[in-house]
């Protein structure tokens, strides 16, 4: 299978800070892909920049073998779940859908048959008229997952999808991911949740910028006890050589 997604030596500053410290790996189609991180890793900064919403100062990022920022073909086949509210929360589930379906230019019965499968796979099919400011955090995470794939998108992009989220609404929000990749969607998907990332077929484990492991979720943690120590164990090497670089030791 080719590359659904390709990070190619991507580097990005904001100030002093190098967010991005030549990051290169891809996302094969068909594939679930995990970033996984402490917080400042730089899991939300490669995310926006595959997504073609922020321009690198190096490298370079492709979509399906596309510039994200070209527009036209990559919108239509990149979905997107922000880790920042991106629904309208004094909208309806129902008002909520047809906006974005607005967005889409998707004709109407298209619309109405994609709007139907989402929302019954999501189980919010009984709250069409709840407003999304009155939803729970899990039900209003999956009502954001269901806009980013009322297009059908090819590739999704979601950045820390379940922080918040209670541990019931995360493993069905997880068991919809395992349908979307059933059916053929590349996921690229940030998350601060270990047990998460036991899920992914890969798992790129990042720190301030830097990769430290690219594998398998069994390759990453043998020789651990568990995946938390193993990255654990990734970040303490790394910033010990990082120390020892600074004093040129």
């Amino acid at each position: 299978m080719g590359a659904a997604l390709e990070a190619r030596q991507m580097v990005k500053r904001f100030g002093q800070v190098e967010a991005l410290a030549g990051m290169s790996f891809e996302v094969k189609a068909g594939e679930l892909y995990g970033l996984v991180g402490p917080d400042g890793a730089g899991k939300t900064t490669a995310i926006r920049a595959i997504a073609g919403l922020i321009d690198l100062d190096a490298g370079e990022a492709r979509v399906l073998g596309l510039d994200p920022r070209d527009g036209g073909e990559v919108r239509e086949a990149l979905g997107l779940l922000p880790q920042q509210y991106s629904l309208y929360r004094d909208l309806t589930v129902w008002e909520n859908l047809t906006f974005f379906s607005r967005l889409y230019v998707l004709p109407r019965d298209v619309f109405r048959k994609r709007a139907e499968r989402l929302l019954a796979i999501t189980r919010l099919d009984r709250f069409l008229d709840r407003r999304a400011d009155q939803l729970s955090g899990g039900m209003y995470k999956k009502l954001a997952l269901a806009a980013a794939l009322l297009h059908e998108p090819k590739v999704l992009l979601l950045d820390e999808p379940t922080n918040g989220v209670d541990p019931v609404s995360r493993r069905e929000f997880w068991r919809i991911l395992a349908d979307m990749r059933a059916e053929g969607m590349s996921v690229l998907v940030a998350t601060a949740y270990l047990d998460e990332g036991e899920l992914c077929d890969r798992l790129l484990i990042m720190h301030a910028g830097r990769i430290l492991a690219d594998a398998a979720p069994a390759e990453v943690r043998a020789g651990h006890a568990d995946l938390e120590q193993a990255m654990i164990d990734r970040i303490r090497a790394a910033d010990e050589g990082l120390s020892h670089d600074a004093f040129g030791a």
